[in-house]
């Protein structure tokens, strides 16, 4: 299946971290999601229903994270990865999840991982 949404930059705060400063202030974060799904009914009916609503999976992922606990950003995109594949009709996934300010000198660091939907 080469059908792909994608979502790139989404950016917000979150308290995330493993130092004791990181615990008690938000930070920015930033996540780019490649989602591999079926899009021939959508684009043949012109139908959102068979879509990947991309605003609403956007609003799902800042809601999440927002509620979770994670201090590892491994924890945190395997977290988000998970909740994705259960939650919408996506097969498979790449989530990089980026941490900007975490290392001074570096433009971002984080992490990015491949899941797909267990049958």
């Amino acid at each position: 299946m080469s059908d792909c949404v994608f979502i790139r930059g989404l950016a917000f705060e979150t308290v995330i971290g493993i130092y004791d400063w990181e615990k008690n202030q938000a930070q920015p974060i930033s996540f780019d999601v490649d989602m591999y799904h079926d899009q021939s009914a959508a684009a043949q009916g012109d139908d959102i229903d068979h879509a990947l609503d991309y605003e609403k999976i956007s609003n799902r992922i800042m809601a999440f994270v927002g509620e979770d606990a994670s201090e590892l950003v491994e924890t945190l995109a395997e977290r988000v990865a998970q909740m994705l594949l259960r939650e919408f009709a996506i097969e498979r996934l790449e989530l990089t999840l980026h941490k900007p300010n975490a290392v001074p000198a570096a433009a971002s660091v984080g992490v990015r991982i491949s899941r797909r939907r267990i049958r």
